[in-house]
């Protein structure tokens, strides 16, 4: 089809980077306010107009084909660009910067920390968005973001900002109702809560030089936040993600029973599409919060 005398099919482009980004018709169809069927239909009249497989369609997921992938890079350059032109020309009292972070990040390091931001830069309104895992610019949702891993982010602008480290931690009351919590051995009689799978809690297990313990009554939740409120409401033993736990600690709310420290080899790192720093409300965003990293290192 040749494209130079037809105008560019923006909607379908549209729906077209929101699937890439996210690697689902279904949540792309929620972020555009459309079924799943309206994305499908448009990737595919896409795929038909200009004579090339986008994606691989599976049993739950997509995947972008290398076509897929060289446009949804040179479209998630260009909305940016676009969006970057208009705030520039806009004019406005205050500018407006849109950080996508996880929920454990979101709830127990940055909103404590909302008051500040707010002092230090009362022009710039600051929209938080939940970030699904990024693994490169086809999945970064915003210009600028958070993210916990060990990289790479492909074609992103990258930033160490700190480590975190894993301690188990519960409630005073149930420690006091299973008798105590003096040894790594003690956790057999205690509920145990992990996060996503296993895996954290196996990799303490053998730092603490009990690798072969097997726990007897064990529930596992997706969502860190879930976790941290069910340790503190005293349904099991967690891995505690520190710093982050520190103020329920020191609350009392929580207790560190052992001086025993997993430090994973993932860290939290600042992402930023290339050249977004150049507008002066992100990088006063990124500022900031590479400042208030700093602090815990």
């Amino acid at each position: 089809m040749a494209l130079v005398k037809q105008r560019l099919p923006l909607t379908a482009l549209r729906t077209f980077e929101a699937a890439a980004r996210r690697l689902s018709f279904k949540d792309a169809a929620d972020e555009l306010c459309v079924s799943a069927t309206t994305v499908s239909n448009q990737i595919r009249q896409l795929e038909k107009d200009w004579g090339c497989q986008l994606f691989v369609r599976k049993t739950r997921s997509v995947v972008l084909t290398d076509a897929g992938r060289s446009m949804a890079l040179v479209l998630a350059r260009a909305f940016s660009d676009i969006r970057a032109e208009i705030e520039a020309h806009v004019a406005s009292r205050s500018k407006s910067v849109t950080l996508a972070v996880g929920p454990i990040f979101g709830a127990r390091w940055l909103a404590p920390r909302l008051a500040q931001f707010r002092a230090a830069h009362p022009k710039i309104d600051l929209i938080i968005e939940h970030a699904p895992r990024i693994t490169g610019l086809e999945t970064m949702p915003t210009s600028v973001a958070v993210d916990w891993g060990v990289g790479p982010w492909n074609g992103l602008e990258t930033r160490m900002l700190f480590r975190i480290v894993y301690a188990p931690v519960a409630s005073p009351a149930l420690i006091a109702a299973h008798g105590g919590l003096r040894t790594p051995e003690d956790l057999v009689r205690f509920p145990i809560i992990h996060q996503q799978n296993r895996g954290e809690w196996q990799a303490w297990l053998k730092h603490a030089g009990v690798p072969g313990l097997s726990f007897r009554d064990e529930v596992i939740a997706t969502d860190s936040n879930m976790v941290t409120q069910a340790a503190i409401d005293g349904q099991g033993v967690a891995l505690g993600i520190f710093p982050f736990l520190q103020p329920e600690v020191d609350m009392g709310r929580l207790i560190r029973p052992f001086e025993i420290d997993l430090h994973p080899d993932r860290a939290y790192h600042l992402l930023t599409r290339p050249g977004a720093r150049a507008t002066s409300e992100i990088n006063a965003v990124c500022r900031w919060i590479e400042h208030e990293a700093a602090l815990l290192r």
